[in-house]
């Protein structure tokens, strides 16, 4: 009887004491995931030979430093004819612009003057012939003169007649060759003379801007993870030279429980760990909006087959504790 007792008043301490031990409930989480971060990769926009490649893989580029050139030789020779033809353009455009020269405006008032004359000397040759006609006609028909004389005198009448109208057109033709250099060129010609040192203009832009092309500059800041090209080598428009990382704004993918989403919020504060042991600070910036399973290479403890949310923890990885791809767990703690 004592000795049953005894084992119950054990017993009873024992159930007492794991009562005053349990644990309370945390309101930390641990999530698992992978890192990644931005990776851009830079090409030319044209294509042509690689002259020089200026960065290794692991070194670190900044925004606008020169990556890449390639060779732009068949570029200048073609930018030189362009501008050529531009200079041309121009100059026929300046002359439009500038009117006739004073040489050829005294040239075509002499041409103007000179068939004024011509003409006035054979409206006088008509005239005498029209007076012999008259005269003759008249001693025709007083049986004093001969009927070839009277048709000597028509006939040199009527050619001087005919000679007079194209010496009119001829002094009408000068004085409109005279308007018309002093007039100078017309607003169409003109026009079409900008257009076409427009159009030169364009052309080297173009040219210029695929000179640019051939020298390729990094557009943002981080590390090169990847070098595809080599100098030497005959590299196809758009076509990737290296991939560079920003690893100093890398961010962890992570998996939430479903039942544990509504406490996540954004702007939250977290903790990405690594096996290292490193701990990262950084704050929850996306929660996907759609359940998914958890991902395969993703291990928890609960079931594979439970349904999680994505979420996103930015990190300030200027320290280099983070690598993409690297898998990490996470640290939350909830309302």
């Amino acid at each position: 009887m004592k000795t049953r007792g005894a084992w119950s008043v054990i017993g009873a301490v024992l159930v007492a004491a794991a009562g005053c031990e349990a644990p309370e409930p945390s309101n930390t989480i641990r999530v698992s995931g992978h890192v990644e971060a931005t990776e851009v990769q830079l090409s030319p926009d044209v294509g042509g030979r690689l002259l020089e490649l200026r960065v290794a893989e692991g070194d670190r580029v900044g925004i606008g430093d020169l990556v890449a050139r390639l060779d732009a030789r068949d570029v200048e020779l073609q930018i030189a004819r362009a501008r050529a033809e531009r200079a041309a353009a121009d100059a026929e455009l300046r002359f439009l612009l500038a009117g006739a020269r004073p040489e050829d405006l005294r040239q075509a008032q002499a041409q103007v003057d000179a068939a004024a004359a011509d003409a006035a000397a054979v409206a006088a040759e008509l005239e005498s012939a029209e007076t012999d006609l008259a005269r003759f006609e008249a001693l025709l028909t007083a049986s004093a003169g001969s009927q070839k004389q009277r048709d000597d005198a028509r006939a040199r009448a009527a050619v001087g007649t005919e000679r007079v109208r194209g010496a009119r057109e001829r002094t009408a033709a000068a004085r409109e060759a005279l308007a018309r250099l002093r007039a100078g060129a017309t607003r169409e010609q003109r026009d079409a003379a900008r257009a076409r040192v427009a159009a030169a203009d364009a052309q080297i832009a173009v040219l210029e801007r695929a000179r640019a092309d051939a020298t390729v500059v990094s557009p943002v800041a981080g590390i090169v993870t990847q070098k595809i090209a080599d100098a030497g080598e005959v590299v196809a428009p758009r076509m990737p030279l290296v991939v560079v990382t920003d690893l100093d704004n890398a961010w962890a993918n992570l998996f939430v429980p479903e039942p544990l989403v509504p406490r996540v919020t954004l702007g939250q504060a977290a903790t990405v760990l690594t096996d290292a042991g490193d701990r990262v600070p950084g704050k929850v910036t996306y929660v996907s909006p759609q359940a998914e399973f958890t991902p395969r290479n993703v291990q928890t403890a609960d079931e594979r087959s439970k349904l999680v949310y994505r979420i996103k923890v930015s990190v300030d990885n200027r320290a280099g504790a983070l690598k993409v791809g690297m898998p990490v767990d996470a640290e939350l703690t909830l309302p």
